[in-house]
């Protein structure tokens, strides 16, 4: 059997190409994985959850589900491609053995087998996979006739932006757009002077017997195969340099992920995998509100992951986030955009500690006596109705409660931490971590969300409860520890980003609203809820941008109907507040002016 030509070359020298570059990428990530990963590796390679992760695969790289949940044309897209491509290649191995049984075949030969049939002596055609596989390239055809729309009217996808590519992109992506057509062509011309084909091909390949003689099918055949050859080694070439590493490099993080491994706030070696599974699909573009409220559209996610990817990654592009999560929400791999954004920032800009924050040894300003902690943060610190409202909570429900920071007190350290300054918020981070050990609490309570996420991430509190005020609140409430009173009144909820996305709390708040009123939900809400602008996640868009962000939020809050918008942060309360036309009041303050006193 012969299962070579000159035109398979550029076939057999790009897929070589690939092979290698993605076994000395994976090989050289895997190696310079920390210790501790490793043994998560190694600990859950042979478990249930390996089999989990095969699941996922089939789910997210061929059917592209999360993609599907998103927008379904884009779902369709993806799909069809991975999907189509991944079953021409496995009917087509199936159909060699089929014909010449189970002996070996070259790669190229189970490419380019169509070719290579008549070569062969080839001439019995079964029907049955003819038309597997017409349909199947019929599937890919469609998925790169959306994908041609999508690039030129984006809008007709559902997507008001898509990802402006570097040079490798565009070579891959060009690349891609023809492999398929020129197959159907090149098989095509072959059904037209050999039969054979079904619906697509043999279709074709009947009318270009019609019109063409057979010295001019002959000339045109070799052509159109070394075309279609040409097309698949460029592809090849790119793919590991361009944004096409995704196909290969989801399945590994996939399995990486089931087996526990996940960024950190400082940089290591798993992160390549996360960066380099991004398609740049440009899902992340559209919800972010930089971009839809003021025009900034070079800082995304997908830009992001690219210069940091290429190396050319700035502090201002990373800086320049609000870090809402909306994005991480819509990614369809799951990327963790925030944490890869965070460590990022520590690389570029984190200052070596130099004996800072030494003055906190021994310093203590804390007051009151209680197994439940509460730690106010520095914003609820300087919003003093929330803390007055507090007050009378704790004291409605009948707790003793130590109060961490009532005389001044140390910042969480979640700022820091925002801005890359690791190293100072660890200094504040193992102060407070020991003072709440000190004074033996049991339960913490915090009216920061943002204070919430970095107690429950990065503070060592085993043996401590970690709750919000909305849970503290609404488990009173609902324990009969806290008696309140209803009303008709209506509210509209806010979901902050970092208690809502940040620390999934969506339910408290609102069953908290309902025990004493009435709750109107915005068009934007839990998940998808909108950032209120003023995050100390982004040190680079000022206060007037800020406030446009705040006022088309509030604009969608207001909307509702509601005469009083809450909000469970004190940031976002003071964001809302200065923009919104009608009342603005935290969580606490709203269940405080209700609390019964006589406790019928």
């Amino acid at each position: 059997m012969t299962f070579f030509a000159p035109f398979t070359l550029p076939f057999i020298i790009g897929a070589a190409v690939m092979a290698a570059v993605l076994v000395a990428k994976y090989t050289l990530w895997t190696i310079h994985l920390p210790a501790e990963d490793k043994r998560l590796i190694r600990r859950n390679m042979f478990s249930a959850k390996s089999l989990a992760a095969v699941w996922e695969v089939v789910r997210e790289s061929l059917l592209h589900v999360r993609i599907w949940r998103v927008n379904p044309m884009l779902g369709y897209m993806h799909s069809s491609l991975a999907l189509g491509w991944f079953l021409l290649i496995a009917i087509g191995w199936i159909e060699t053995v089929a014909y010449l049984g189970w002996g070996w075949v070259p790669l190229q030969g189970h490419v380019f087998f169509k070719y290579f049939m008549p070569v062969n002596g080839i001439a019995e055609h079964k029907a049955g996979f003819e038309f597997a596989m017409d349909l199947m390239l019929t599937v890919v055809l469609s998925g790169v006739a959306l994908a041609w729309i999508k690039r030129m009217r984006s809008r007709l996808m559902g997507m008001r932006r898509t990802t402006r590519h570097v040079a490798f992109d565009r070579i891959a992506l060009s690349a891609l757009w023809f492999v398929f057509p020129l197959r159907y062509v090149a098989e095509s011309i072959t059904c037209a002077i050999y039969g054979g084909g079904s619906f697509l091909t043999g279709t074709t390949g009947k009318l270009l017997g019609e019109h063409l003689d057979s010295a001019t099918l002959d000339a045109l055949s070799e052509p159109a195969w070394w075309l279609y050859s040409i097309a698949l080694g460029v592809f090849f070439v790119a793919m590991p340099f361009s944004r096409y590493m995704h196909i290969f490099t989801e399945i590994p993080l996939i399995f990486l992920r089931r087996y526990k491994l996940a960024p950190s706030v400082e940089e290591k070696s798993y992160d390549n995998f996360e960066v380099e599974a991004c398609s740049r699909c440009g899902i992340c573009i559209d919800p972010c509100q930089l971009q839809a409220d003021l025009g900034i559209d070079d800082v995304q996610s997908v830009y992001f992951l690219r210069d940091r990817r290429y190396n050319m990654l700035k502090l201002a592009t990373a800086n320049n986030c609000l870090m809402c999560g909306r994005c991480q929400t819509q990614c369809p791999v799951g990327i963790n955009l925030n944490t890869l954004r965070l460590n990022s920032r520590a690389k570029l800009r984190n200052i070596p500690n130099e004996g800072r924050y030494g003055y906190l040894a021994g310093l203590d300003r804390s007051t009151g006596e209680g197994r439940t902690g509460y730690f106010a943060g520095c914003m609820t610190t300087l919003t003093p109705r929330t803390l007055a409202a507090m007050n009378a909570i704790f004291e409605a429900a009948g707790d003793d409660v130590w109060r961490a920071d009532s005389d001044g007190g140390v910042c969480c350290g979640r700022p820091l931490m925002l801005s890359g300054e690791t190293a100072a918020a660890r200094k504040m981070i193992d102060y407070n971590t020991g003072l709440f050990r000190r004074h033996g609490i049991t339960r913490l309570v915090t009216s920061c969300p943002i204070c919430l996420k970095v107690f429950r991430e990065q503070y060592d509190l085993d043996g401590i409860e970690v709750l919000h005020h909305s849970e503290y609140i609404c488990r009173m409430i609902e324990s009969g520890r806290l008696h309140v009173d209803r009303s008709d009144e209506l509210y509209t909820y806010h979901d902050p980003c970092e208690l809502g996305r940040g620390c999934d709390i969506y339910d408290e708040p609102r069953r908290a609203i309902e025990a004493v009123g009435r709750l109107a939900e915005p068009e934007h809400n839990r998940r998808n809820s909108l950032c209120c602008g003023a995050s100390l996640a982004n040190t680079v868009i000022d206060d007037k941008q800020q406030r446009r962000i705040a006022q088309r939020m509030a604009a969608e809050l207001e909307a509702t109907g509601a005469g009083t918008i809450v909000t469970a942060c004190p940031l976002c309360h003071k964001s809302i507040e200065r923009v919104a036309d009608c009342g603005t009041m935290d969580l606490a303050e709203v269940v405080a002016k209700n609390i019964l006193r006589d406790k019928r």
